[in-house]
C-alpha cells in the first residue's frame, strides 16, 4: 500500500460551513451512469486494472477454512491463464488487490497465501462490523487480534450514531484509538453511508476520518440496504480532493456493496480518474468491495477473446 495517512489534529473549522448541494449531486450521478463505457481492448485493459483494485470478499456466518483456501486461490489466479496469454499479460503478475474475510478466518487466510507463494495481503473486517454497536474497548481488541492473526488491513466500521448526533469528537476519537490498535496494518473506515442520514454527514464523516488517520475511506459494509452509490462516491471523492489540497496526505477510495457487473466496475474506475486523477487508479489508492464482481469481469474477458459467451463449465473457479 502507499504510505500511511498521519492523519491531523481535529479541524471543526473545516466542516463548519459545509453545503452539500444535492440536487446537483444526484444530477450529476444520473450523468455518470449514462457514461459511454470503453470497447475492445480498451475495455480489456479496463477490466484488468480493476482486478487488480479489487478485495476479493468473503463474509458469510457459513464460511470455513476450505471456502476462505478457494477464495485465496481464485485470489492469485483471478484470470484463466489461457485468456492471459491471448491478451499477452500473463506475465504482469495479475492478482486482487486483498482478501477480505473476518477475523476468525485471518489465519486461515494468511495460510493459504502463503502455501500458493504469492503475498497478497489479507483485510479483515473488524471493530463491530457491520453494526458498530460495540463497546470501544471490544473494538480495540477485535482490531488487535485481527493484527495479531496476520491481517494487514483492517476495514473498521464506524459508529453511525456519533455522526447523526453531531459528536464530531467522539467520533474523531474512536477513529484516532482504531488507528492506534491497528500498529503498522492499514486501516480503511467504513462509514456505512446509507446509514448517515445525508449528503453532508458523509462529507463530514469522511473529513473526520482523514483527520484521525484513516488510509481508506469507504462507503459501506454490503449489509445495508443502501450500499455503494455515485452520488455518496462523489461526495467522499470531493473530500478526499479537498484533505489532499489542505494536507498534501492522499488517502484511498473504496466503494463497496452492490457492485457486481463489469460495467459498474469500470464506471467507478472512471469516476475516480475524473474526481482524483489517474494517480489514485492504482490498488494503494482505490479497492473494489465485491465477492461476485470478479465472476462478471472473467466473463467479459472470455468473450473478448474468443468472441463466445461462457459456459459455467468454463470459468469453474468464478
Amino acid at each position: 500500500m502507499a504510505g500511511r495517512n498521519p492523519g491531523t489534529e481535529l479541524e471543526l473549522g473545516w466542516m463548519s460551513k459545509v453545503h452539500v448541494n444535492r440536487p446537483a449531486v444526484v444530477r450529476h450521478a444520473e450523468q455518470i451512469k449514462k457514461w459511454k463505457t470503453v470497447k475492445g481492448n480498451w475495455q480489456a485493459a479496463w477490466l484488468l486494472k480493476a482486478v487488480t483494485c479489487i478485495d476479493l470478499t468473503t463474509l458469510s456466518g457459513d464460511d470455513t477454512p476450505s471456502n476462505v483456501h478457494r477464495l485465496c486461490f481464485k485470489a492469485k489466479h483471478p484470470i484463466r491463464e489461457d485468456l492471459l496469454k491471448a491478451l499477452d499479460m500473463h506475465d504482469k503478475g495479475i492478482t486482487v488487490g486483498a482478501v477480505c474475510v473476518y477475523p476468525a478466518r485471518v489465519t486461515d487466510a494468511v495460510k493459504a497465501l502463503k502455501a500458493a507463494g504469492c503475498n497478497i495481503p489479507v483485510a479483515s473486517v473488524a471493530a463491530g462490523f457491520p453494526s458498530g454497536q460495540t463497546p470501544l474497548e471490544t473494538k480495540l481488541a477485535e482490531i488487535k487480534l485481527a493484527v495479531e492473526y496476520g491481517a494487514r488491513e483492517i476495514d473498521i466500521v464506524i459508529s453511525r450514531s456519533l455522526v447523526l448526533t453531531g459528536q464530531w469528537e467522539g467520533l474523531y476519537e474512536e477513529i484516532r484509538q482504531c488507528r492506534e490498535a491497528c500498529g503498522e496494518a492499514h486501516m480503511k473506515t467504513i462509514l456505512a453511508t446509507g446509514e448517515l442520514g445525508s449528503l453532508a454527514n458523509v462529507y463530514k464523516a469522511s473529513m473526520i476520518a482523514m483527520m484521525a488517520g484513516s488510509d481508506f475511506i469507504k462507503t459501506s459494509t454490503g449489509k445495508e440496504v443502501e450500499n455503494a452509490t455515485f452520488p455518496v462516491g462523489v461526495v467522499m471523492m470531493r473530500a478526499i480532493r479537498e484533505f489532499y489540497w489542505q494536507t498534501g496526505n492522499k488517502v484511498g477510495f473504496k466503494p463497496a456493496g452492490g457492485i457486481r457487473t463489469a460495467k459498474e466496475a469500470i464506471t467507478w474506475l472512471m469516476l475516480v480518474k475524473n474526481e482524483l486523477g489517474v494517480e489514485w487508479l492504482t490498488p494503494e489508492l482505490f479497492r473494489l468491495g465485491a465477492s461476485s464482481l470478479l465472476e462478471d469481469i472473467e466473463k467479459q474477458i472470455f468473450y473478448h477473446v474468443t468472441g463466445s459467451n461462457a459456459l459455467q463449465h468454463d470459468l469453474a473457479m468464478a
